[in-house]
C-alpha cells in the first residue's frame, strides 16, 4: 500500500517555521501568569492551527515535576476564545497556585488541538488494520457525543497515560460520563455505551509543548528523530549509565521501572510486594553486556566494575551437578533452570574475560560450558530447561519425552547458549579436551538447529523471525573457518532478509514514525524492535568477515532504518515532561512506544544494536 502522498504531507508539516506557535505559547504563559485574556489576532497561525468551530478542541495541559497535570480542553466560535476559555478553567484548578508557571524551565505548557475528525461506529474501531475507523495510540484519540456533550480522548493521552489499548481509552471517556455510576467493569461499560445513543469519531490532532525557551512540536507524544551515529552513540551510552546508575549494591540492576508512577512494579508481576519484586536471571547478564560495551567504546573502568559487581550475583544462583565425572554448573533462579540463562552468563562471563584477561571466573566458565553440553540431545536439539516446576514436579530433566521437549521449547533460549559455546572455542584457553568437545557438539547442535527444527517445530515459526541469539552464534562461530557451512551462512542471511522485508520502509509506512520498524503482517502496530535488530547487525559483522560487501551495505542500511525507529523510545528531557520524575526517567530506554514501561532488557537490546551499529560506522573493531 502507498502512503508516500499522505507521508510527505506530514512530514512538510513538521518542516515548517514554528515561530508563531512560539509566540502564541509565551503569550498563553503570560495570561496563566496574569489572568488577562490572550490576543492573538495578530499571529499568522495559518496552515499551523487552521481552527474550524465545528471541530477545532483545543487542549491546554501544564506539567511540572512533583505534580500531577492539569489539563483542559474546549470549543468556542473562535480560536481565540477558546484558547481563553481553556486558561480561565486551568487557572481554576486547585493546584494550578502550585505551578511555577512563569518559569519556563520548571513549568511546561502543551498546547494539542484537532485537526481532523471521522464519524465512526465504535463497533468497527481496528487496531491493526489499515481503515479509517483505526485507532492509533498516540496518533489517533477518540471523541463521543453522549447526551448532547463531546467527550475527548486526545490522541497524547495514550502517551501521558501510558497506554496502547482502546480498552483504555474508551474507559477514560467513559469515567467522565453517567455510564460509570453504572458498572465498575470496563466491558460492561462500553458494552452500555454500545447500547446508548452516542456519536462516535476518530480525531486527529497536532501538538506542541515548550522546552525551557522554544516550542518543540510532538508526535505520538514523543518528538520525530532523525539517524545519526552520534545520536545514537548517545542514546546507547545514556542507557549503559541509567543501568550503572541503579544497579543495587548486591550487583542486581533495576529491573523495571514505570516512568509515569514513578515505581517499580512490573506489568507482568504486578501482585509482588516491595520487598519481593521479580527479577530475570537472563536480562540481568544483559545488562552485565550492556555495561561491557560501554567499556569497549569508552575504556572507563566503571562499566567494568559494574560487570564484575553483576557478575558476582550470578554466581550465588549457580547450581552444580555432575557431567562425566566433572562439575556443571546452571543457574538456578524463580524455580527454573533455563538453558538461556546459562548461556547468557556463560556470554557475559566470556565478553568480560576478554576485555579484562581476568581469568578468576575460570572454574565457572568451565561449569557452564559443562551444563550446555550435558543439555544437548542426542539428535542435537538443545534442551531448554534443566528445571521446571511445571514438568516432572520440578526435579532435574534428564529424561524428557518427546511431549516435554515441545512444552520447554525456546527459540531464544539455544542461540544463547550457542554464543556462549562459541566464545568459550574462540577465546578460552586453558582446557583443550572441553574446547574440542565444545567444537564437536556445538557442530551436531548447529547442524540439528538449521536443519531439523524447521521440520519438528514447524508450526512455532511466525512470518517475522525471533532468532537473533541464533545470528549473533553464527556470526561468531564462523570466525571458525570449518564452521563456515553455507547452510549457516544462509539461515543468518535468510533471517536477516525476511526481517528486512517485514520492515516499514519510507511510502508503504501507515504512520510517519513507524518507519524502520518491524511488523508480522502489514497494518499491525509497529515493533522497534533492538532485540531483533541485534540479530541484524550481527548478520551485517557476518557479512564483513566473508568479505560480501554487497550484503553487509544492504543490512547497514536496514539496521540505519531499524536504529532510526527505536530512538523515539528513549527518554530524555525534552519528552519525558509527562513523568512524575523527570531527572530519574531520563535516559533509561523503554520498551514500547507510549507505555512508559522501562526494564533492563529494554535498554540492553536497543543499546547494544546501537553500540554495535556505531562501531560498524567508525570501524571499530570488537570481540
Amino acid at each position: 500500500m502507498d502512503f508516500s502522498v499522505e507521508n510527505e504531507k506530514e512530514r512538510n508539516f513538521y518542516r515548517k517555521d514554528f515561530a508563531p506557535v512560539k509566540e502564541l505559547m509565551n503569550r498563553i504563559r503570560s495570561s496563566l501568569v496574569s489572568g488577562s485574556e490572550v490576543k492573538i489576532k495578530d499571529l499568522d497561525l495559518s496552515g499551523i492551527i487552521d481552527f474550524n468551530p465545528e471541530i477545532t478542541f483545543i487542549y491546554i495541559t501544564l506539567f511540572q515535576e512533583g505534580l500531577p497535570f492539569i489539563r483542559w480542553g474546549s470549543l468556542r466560535n473562535n480560536i481565540e476564545k477558546t484558547i481563553n476559555r481553556d486558561i480561565e478553567k486551568i487557572r481554576a484548578y486547585k493546584t494550578f497556585s502550585q505551578f511555577n508557571v512563569a518559569d519556563s524551565s520548571k513549568c511546561r505548557i502543551m498546547i494539542e488541538y484537532v485537526t481532523q475528525q471521522t464519524q465512526v461506529n465504535v463497533s468497527d474501531i481496528k487496531s491493526s488494520v489499515i481503515v479509517p475507523s483505526r485507532f492509533e495510540p498516540g496518533v489517533t484519540g477518540i471523541k463521543i457525543v453522549l447526551d448532547g456533550q463531546s467527550y475527548l480522548y486526545m490522541p497524547t493521552d495514550a502517551w501521558v497515560n501510558s497506554q496502547m489499548d482502546l480498552k483504555g481509552a474508551l474507559n477514560i471517556i467513559l469515567r467522565k460520563t453517567h455510564i460509570k455510576n453504572m458498572t465498575n467493569k470496563i466491558s460492561e461499560r462500553i458494552k452500555i455505551l454500545k447500547q446508548t445513543p452516542h456519536q462516535c469519531f476518530i480525531v486527529k490532532s497536532h501538538t506542541f509543548i515548550t522546552y525551557k525557551d522554544d516550542v518543540v512540536p510532538l508526535y505520538r507524544g514523543n518528538l520525530l528523530y532523525e539517524y545519526s551515529p552520534e545520536a545514537i552513540c548517545d542514546i546507547a551510552m545514556a542507557g549503559a549509565d541509567w543501568t550503572l546508575k541503579y544497579q543495587k549494591e548486591d550487583g542486581r540492576f533495576l529491573y523495571y521501572y514505570d516512568a509515569k508512577e514513578d515505581n517499580y512494579v512490573d506489568h507482568e508481576h504486578p501482585t509482588r510486594s516491595e520487598d519481593d519484586l521479580y527479577y530475570n536471571d537472563l536480562r540481568h547478564c544483559g545488562g552485565i553486556v550492556t555495561l561491557i560495551r560501554a567499556y569497549q567504546l569508552t575504556k572507563d573502568t566503571k562499566y567494568l566494575d559494574g560487570a564484575k559487581k553483576a557478575l558476582d550475583y550470578s554466581v550465588t544462583l549457580t547450581r552444580e551437578h555432575d557431567y562425566n565425572g566433572e562439575k556443571a554448573g546452571y543457574i538456578y533462579c524463580n524455580k527454573k533452570a533455563k538453558l538461556g540463562g546459562t548461556g547468557m552468563i556463560l556470554i557475559a562471563m566470556m565478553k568480560y574475560r576478554n576485555e579484562t584477561d581476568d581469568k578468576s571466573y575460570d572454574e565457572y566458565i568451565k561449569m557452564y560450558t559443562r551444563h550446555i553440553l550435558s543439555r544437548v540431545y542426542k539428535t542435537g536439539e538443545l534442551l531448554g530447561y534443566y528445571i521446571h516446576p511445571g514438568v516432572q514436579n520440578g526435579v532435574p530433566l534428564v529424561d524428557m519425552n518427546d511431549e516435554e521437549r515441545r512444552q520447554t521449547f525456546s527459540f531464544y533460549y539455544p542461540g544463547e547458549a550457542l554464543l556462549g559455546l562459541a566464545l568459550f572455542a574462540n577465546y578460552f584457553e586453558g582446557d583443550e579436551a572441553l574446547r574440542q568437545e565444545v567444537l564437536q557438539k556445538g557442530e551436531l547442535a548447529l547442524d540439528w538447529i538449521i536443519d531439523e527444527r524447521p521440520k519438528s517445530y514447524a508450526d512455532l515459526f511466525t512470518s517475522l523471525p525471533s532468532d537473533a541469539w541464533l545470528m549473533q552464534a553464527i556470526e561468531e562461530w564462523t570466525t571458525i573457518p570449518h564452521f563456515r557451512k553455507q547452510n549457516y551462512i544462509d539461515f543468518v542471511f535468510g533471517d536477516a532478509k525476511t526481517m528486512i522485508d517485514h520492515m516499514y520502509g519510507h511510502d508503504d509506512t501507515p504512520f510517519i514514525d513507524y518507519e524502520g520498524a518491524f511488523y508480522y503482517d502489514h497494518g499491525d502496530h509497529f515493533y522497534p524492535d533492538g532485540s531483533r535488530s541485534e540479530g541484524l547487525i550481527g548478520a551485517y559483522y557476518l557479512a564483513k568477515k566473508l568479505g560480501n560487501e554487497q550484503i553487509a551495505d544492504y543490512i547497514l542500511k536496514a539496521s540505519r532504518k531499524a536504529a532510526q525507529s527505536q530512538m523515539l523510545l528513549f527518554n530524555n528531557e525534552i519528552n519525558n515532561f509527562a513523568h512524575k520524575n523527570p531527572e530519574k526517567s531520563k535516559g533509561a530506554i523503554r520498551f514500547k512506544a507510549t507505555r512508559q514501561w522501562v526494564r533492563v532488557d529494554s535498554i540492553q537490546h536497543v543499546a547494544c544494536f546501537y553500540f554495535r551499529l556505531y562501531f560498524a560506522e567508525i570501524g571499530l573493531v570488537t570481540k
